[in-house]
């Protein structure tokens, strides 16, 4: 029997081809996708929700993201970029047991889901053992999210991936989670162990993710890739603030794409804002949140960041796009999430209109939801159409049971 859910006569934000407002709307979901968006639909036989006072947008697409890091949670906002690997990936990485990546991920997980953030490229660098995948696995699929897990190592290894931890990961991963090889790529590692990594992933037909920046043993990563044959439309570059615009071009002829970061690259003090060079050399470009260690979790801040850089940089309408369809894009999921397109899934986020920090923000909704929007606005969140979050309140049932074990990961790491 067909499940139907219709969300009516909201105040509808749709991102494709590109953001545009449609007022007291109806958007209907059938088994788990948009049916259709439309005013007065007409539909007798749908379990209603009433959206007369909600804003009705695509979840985000958070495209670059640590999720195990949670019970590290602003322990690096104060260092650099090296002063975080010796930290977090030094120090703190190298004690982590699978229970407390499974913490790490879940509650992770969750915070997305409250923020609106309905899928979520979990780089996941913390591997020890298969056990430590199937820890983080596990996690994603309880949690309810949409996740592209990437499984990698610590760029502090200088290891290439495990090909039998990447082929169990394949394995493992279906439905709302898929896979992705999370390379420390050639910015950071010998050409013989990125060869390897790339030969494993085009063996097993996979998309990388990747760290990129000028250095420090490739100064031109992607001029080194182009050499050896290994550029690749299915990839993922993360950050690349140093990069010359010769490497950014390389990067858009190649069909690739990018994720930036721009709260924790500018805190890191890893280079200077990306998003206009990249959008000047065609890049597609998503956005991420990296690390909580050094940065606020939610794609609002992010946003932020993003209209920071001044209104003769981005318009609201495009930074919102960023966060959600050109996010989608990025991931190569464009076809299934970004957008409120009849036939893709509905990943769905309802803000209260009414909220104070809101109210007002009927003239411009694009404007209001990018300026002054917050996670506290957010009242529902739909997966697959599936509610994760109602009323403003996650519907996790082992919630304080996950908040209970990054406790115990936390007082772990202390002793």
């Amino acid at each position: 029997m067909t499940q139907r859910l219709l969300l009516r006569a909201g105040l509808v934000i749709d991102t494709e081809p590109r953001p545009v407002v449609h007022r007291d709307t109806d958007v209907l979901i059938e088994d788990g996708r948009i049916a259709a968006v439309g005013r007065d639909l007409g539909v007798a036989d749908a379990e209603v929700i009433d959206a007369s006072d909600r804003i009705v947008l695509p979840g985000f697409v958070d495209t670059h993201r640590h999720l195990w890091e949670v019970a590290l949670r602003g322990t690096a906002v104060d260092v650099d970029l090296m002063g975080y690997l010796q930290r977090i990936l030094g120090e703190y990485g190298a004690r982590y047991r699978a229970e407390d990546v499974a913490a790490g991920n879940l509650v992770g997980a969750l915070e997305c889901l409250d923020a609106g953030i309905t899928t979520v490229q979990d780089y996941s660098h913390v591997q020890q053992g298969i056990d430590h995948a199937d820890a983080a696995l596990d996690a994603l699929m309880s949690s309810g999210i949409r996740a592209v897990y990437g499984y990698g190592q610590s760029p502090l290894s200088g290891a290439a991936v495990d090909p039998a931890g990447m082929r169990h990961v394949v394995d493992r991963a279906s439905g709302r989670i898929t896979a992705a090889l999370a390379a420390i790529g050639p910015a950071y590692s010998p050409l013989e162990v990125v060869r390897a990594d790339w030969e494993l992933a085009a063996s097993l037909d996979l998309p990388i993710v990747v760290h990129v920046g000028s250095g420090p043993v490739a100064y031109e990563p992607l001029a080194l890739l182009r050499d050896d044959g290994l550029l690749r439309p299915d990839v993922l570059y993360v950050h690349g603030n140093t990069l010359a615009d010769s490497e950014l071009k390389l990067i858009a002829e190649s069909g690739a794409s990018m994720s930036i970061t721009p709260a924790v690259e500018a805190r890191m003090g890893i280079g200077d804002p990306m998003a206009t060079r990249l959008r000047a050399a065609g890049v597609t470009t998503g956005l991420g949140i990296d690390v909580v260690t050094s940065a606020p979790g939610d794609m609002f801040s992010a946003m932020h960041s993003i209209l920071a850089l001044g209104h003769k940089s981005f318009a609201a309408a495009e930074v919102l796009q960023l966060a959600t369809l050109e996010g989608a894009r990025a991931l190569g999921l464009e076809d299934q999430i970004g957008s409120l397109r009849p036939g893709k899934q509905a990943d769905i986020v309802m803000l209260r209109a009414s909220d104070i920090n809101l109210i007002g923000g009927s003239q411009d909704p694009i404007g209001t939801v990018v300026t002054a929007a917050h996670p506290g606005n957010i009242d529902t969140v739909l997966v697959g159409g599936q509610p994760v979050k109602r009323d403003g309140r996650l519907l996790a049932p082992g919630l304080p049971a996950a908040l209970e074990a990054v406790r115990r990961t936390v007082e772990f790491l202390a002793a």
